[in-house]
């Protein structure tokens, strides 16, 4: 009897089938909820006597007042039942280590050298404790004070500080520097006006507003680019800086970057560049020479970091000399012999979070930086500004798909696109599109609120993939869209393969539904 081709379902015309694809799904409670009485992970034998009597009761040094009335409430399993829940969590994900994860656009959701967690759960680094004296940490100090050298060389920035805990925190670093230079101008109480763009990353929106600034953001003239003229008109004695990501979240850069800094530094105002996007433009074009006098890096994005799910992050924000004395304290100094953290910083606008920064993430962005040098950084902005214009054409190809602004150009590293078309010929939805693309073991992001681009998508390949990989994302867009024409209720009713599901957006509008943690959501049901 003939071997049977087991490949030939994988085939059409040899092209690829769509990838057959089925996600567990567990009906998995809380770690709180598995909680049994008495169950332990870990049995810890009781103190020998003659220890006992040596040391004592080491607990009765403790003051009183650092002392618990109760244990705390931890859930309590046994070592298989914790394994078994985190796996089977595990396995209701979609990551980059399992799919095709270009559609976390303005993530820039590259893959992350497995080497560099090694380097980053080694003993050495993950057994580290922030309060240890700086004698013991001279490796880290080194790395960290290294680093900061080789950004300032990307982005021709004099001095960086890497304890921002993410990009947003590095927005918030940046804003309060720009607020502290016009304190020691006298002006802060005049300037109290912040310029951004409706394409910009709204943190940087979110943290101006935060920091006490008033928000004018620009929108888009028909081309799609930020418009200089209602820059012009927005300028006045009130303006304090300047917050633009360039290229924007569209994918667009702004040809006119540094008209837009002339003319805020006329006005007396400081130009500060996030540079979240800055994964197509690493060797190509620095944030000095467009004259800003702030910017920073994500690192858990351009620079290869996982992003954790969240976090942790870390973001580096960078400023000139002028505005160096303004940065977060500590600082990572070296007086030819040894690395110390500089407090010494009477200007400074104070400490971010605890302690200096997050150490196994800058290390990972440390060693991402060591293994490509120079030319590769540039090599890989070039493979994701070439990747993103592939995928552009391809995408464009699929009937009820458009890249509204900027018609008949390239992009840089991202596209924001629209299914309007489509979702007015089938009443299908970006949302439902992505939902249904998980079927086939792929997302997509659709939170770009508010909808500028009707119906929008944000899709962003970086450098980590390959043509074969974008040729299978477009097929499944392709192969939704279709669905969305001749079976519409099927896209509709998606998940079918899938554990995501469908939001109920209204909760999300009602602070008093609001649970940020377990014990919350148990007093707002009542059951506590």
């Amino acid at each position: 009897m003939a071997q049977q081709d087991i490949s030939q379902h994988r085939f059409t015309d040899g092209k690829p089938n769509l990838r057959r694809f089925h996600q567990a799904k567990w009906d998995e409670p809380i770690i709180f909820e598995l909680s049994c009485e008495g169950q332990r992970g870990v049995l810890v034998p009781e103190v020998e006597g003659e220890i006992r009597k040596e040391v004592g009761d080491a607990l009765a040094t403790l003051p009183e007042s650092m002392r618990r009335n109760q244990p705390p409430r931890l859930p309590e399993l046994a070592q298989p039942q914790v394994v078994r829940h985190y796996m089977r969590l595990s396995q209701e994900n979609l990551g980059a280590d399992l799919n095709v994860e270009i559609g976390q656009g303005t993530c820039t959701m590259k893959y992350s050298p497995k080497i560099n967690d090694q380097l980053a759960a080694h003993p050495k680094l993950a057994e580290l404790h922030p309060l240890q004296d700086e004698e013991t940490v001279q490796g880290i100090l080194e790395i960290m004070y290294r680093f900061e050298q080789m950004l300032k060389e990307i982005s021709g920035m004099d001095r960086f500080s890497l304890q921002p805990a993410a990009g947003s925190a590095a927005i918030y670093a940046n804003v309060s520097m720009m607020r502290a230079y016009h304190e020691s101008r006298g002006q802060a109480a005049q300037r109290d006006e912040i310029i951004t763009t409706i394409f910009s990353h709204p943190s940087n929106a979110a943290c101006a507003q935060t920091a006490g600034f008033k928000v004018i953001t620009l929108y888009p003239d028909e081309d799609g680019y930020p418009d200089l003229e209602a820059l012009k008109a927005a300028i006045s004695e009130r303006t304090a800086g300047l917050m633009i990501t360039n290229p924007e979240d569209t994918g667009i850069f702004n040809p006119r970057i540094e008209e837009f800094v002339r003319v805020v530094h006329e006005a007396g105002g400081l130009c500060a560049y996030d540079q979240a996007n800055a994964n197509g433009v690493l060797g190509i074009t620095r944030a000095r020479e467009a004259g800003f006098d702030l910017c920073h890096f994500n690192l858990h994005k351009t620079f290869s970091s996982p992003h954790g799910c969240g976090g942790p992050g870390a973001g580096a924000s960078g400023v000139t000399e002028e505005l160096a004395r303004f940065l977060p304290l500590p600082t990572v100094e070296c007086d030819g012999e040894r690395y110390y953290l500089d407090y010494d910083r009477p200007d400074s606008v104070g400490k971010l979070r605890p302690f200096y920064g997050y150490a196994p993430v800058i290390l990972r962005a440390y060693a991402w930086v060591m293994s490509l040098g120079a030319e590769g950084l540039r090599e890989a902005a070039e493979i994701a500004v070439l990747n993103n214009n592939y995928l552009l054409k391809k995408m464009r190809e699929i009937p009820g798909v458009s890249a509204p602004y900027a018609k008949g150009k390239r992009r840089i590293e991202q596209v924001r696109y629209s299914w309007e078309e489509l979702a007015q010929e089938t009443g299908v939805c970006s949302e439902e599109i992505g939902v249904r693309a998980a079927d086939f073991g792929v997302h997509y992001w659709t939170s770009h609120h508010p909808f500028v681009v009707p119906e929008p998508v944000t899709l962003e390949p970086t450098e980590s993939f390959s043509r074969d990989d974008l040729d299978e994302y477009v097929a499944i867009m392709a192969h939704v869209a279709e669905e969305a024409r001749t079976d519409p209720e099927l896209v509709k009713s998606a998940p079918h393969n899938s554990t995501i599901h469908t939001i109920d957006h209204a909760p999300l509008d009602d602070p008093s539904q609001w649970a940020m943690t377990w014990r919350a959501y148990l007093k707002k049901v009542g059951r506590r």
